[in-house]
């Protein structure tokens, strides 16, 4: 098969390395990053009307997109125009994750599980329901896409009042946060779960817990995820169930009813209260680096499933993972996440130890390559250490050995990666 991937990052590269080892198919990246090429071959930039165009003239078999930013924007509706084979939800399907306040409702609407919470453009009306609250924290909400960064937790009442002041001015999001959403804090634990859907059916994948603090002990300010593992021991069968049958199930019906079936990756994100999952939040695509952990782990093939999942034939495979672990360690460039760094050399030992070359692996995301063919860091999340093992402890080490073997001037990384189920 010829295979386009639509992204640049860790997520995508994860997915390309994957399919990559399947030794069957021709890859390319749009726009792809400085070490993808190692394994495909990188396009340049274009608008999705010329992509799709270029697709269909080097008889592109699959595209996958990785970010939410193309989805949201409506690639597939014009890739599908051109009749064009392509892994991902419609512009209308993309709302889930392009408007917490569409996800929201449609929550409400469906019956399916989530916080009490308001949306709103008044900085009234969300002022009264924050008075009205008997439990701190408050979770406010910016309505669009901020790359992950766009959900506050204020402490305290006032701070609740200014970020809705922030957000509602355009001040903190742009036009992102012109509406908000204010919710209950939910005290539980957070879990990500990840259904690949193809509108009818869907096949559920082991569920995963990040990182998003930037710092040790969860503190500091949120970021896109600082490290991963999968899968959790914090779920049994009977959650898996309830997840399927209370929100995957009723999301997928609801969406075929608004005229907007449901295809690609169903990111859902979870708190765990007292042993039911409510939904916190949609993601129309996979987390990241949730993703980086899960396509090491899995033993069929990575093609098959993307592309039964967009020819709605979902029903015909089998997915299957190892028994084994992955932890995922990222490693930030030294200003991530308040600005952009200098450009640093990356300088990656050689690895002798055969345990850990055969059990971890990089997977590369903020890199160039300068005019020499050096690969250098170029700021934000530069890049992931993966480590695999019988244990998550013991993937948690090979993956903490790998990054002893990584250099680059100002890198940072957490060194509690996967402490809750340690």
């Amino acid at each position: 098969m010829k295979i386009l991937i639509v992204g640049n990052g860790g997520r995508e590269y994860s997915i390309g390395l994957a399919i990559s080892k399947e030794k069957e198919h021709e890859l390319f990246y749009m726009p792809g990053n400085g070490a993808t090429d190692n394994f495909a071959t990188n396009i340049k930039k274009m608008d999705y009307e010329s992509l799709a165009s270029w697709a269909k003239e080097n008889s592109i078999d699959l595209t996958i997109v990785g970010p939410e930013a193309p989805l949201v924007d409506g690639i597939v509706d014009i890739f599908k125009s051109h009749n064009l084979t392509i892994f991902g939800p419609s512009k209308e399907a993309a709302q889930l994750e392009g408007s917490k306040v569409y996800m929201k409702n449609f929550l409400k609407k469906y019956n399916i599980p989530t916080a009490r919470y308001i949306e709103t453009d008044s900085i009234e009306d969300a002022y009264k329901f924050i008075d009205s609250m008997d439990i701190l924290p408050i979770v406010v909400k910016a309505d669009g896409l901020c790359a992950g960064k766009g959900v506050i937790i204020a402490q305290s009442k006032d701070e609740a009042k200014k970020t809705v002041g922030e957000m509602l001015s355009g001040k903190a999001f742009g036009d992102a946060g012109k509406k908000v959403i204010v919710e209950e804090f939910l005290d539980g634990y957070e879990l990500s779960m990840f259904a690949i859907c193809d509108g009818d059916d869907f096949i559920l994948l082991p569920a995963a817990q990040d990182h998003k603090r930037l710092l040790d002990g969860d503190q500091g300010p949120n970021t896109g995820g600082m490290g991963a593992y999968a899968p959790t021991p914090l779920v049994d069968e009977e959650l898996y169930q309830k997840v399927k049958d209370r929100i995957i199930r009723p999301t997928l019906d609801g969406m075929k009813n608004e005229n907007a079936p449901f295809e690609g990756v169903l990111f859902i994100g979870l708190m765990i209260v007292n042993g039911e999952p409510i939904t916190l939040e949609f993601n129309v695509r996979f987390g990241d680096p949730e993703c980086e952990i899960l396509m090491p782990l899995m033993t069929s093939s990575v093609t098959d499933m993307f592309y039964k999942a967009a020819t709605n034939r979902l029903k015909e495979i089998e997915v299957t993972f190892s028994n084994q672990y992955a932890v995922g360690i990222v490693m930030a460039s030294g200003n991530y996440p308040y600005g952009s760094s200098i450009p640093a050399e990356i300088i990656v030992d050689e690895v002798h130890h055969e345990e850990i070359a055969k059990n971890t692996h990089i997977v590369y995301a903020g890199v160039q390559q300068d005019e020499d063919g050096k690969l250098l860091a170029t700021g934000g999340r530069v890049l992931l250490c993966i480590g695999v093992g019988e244990s998550i402890k013991e993937a948690r080490d090979r993956a903490y050995l790998l990054c002893g073997q990584v250099h680059f001037a100002g890198k940072q990384f957490r060194t509690d990666i996967a402490y809750q189920a340690i």
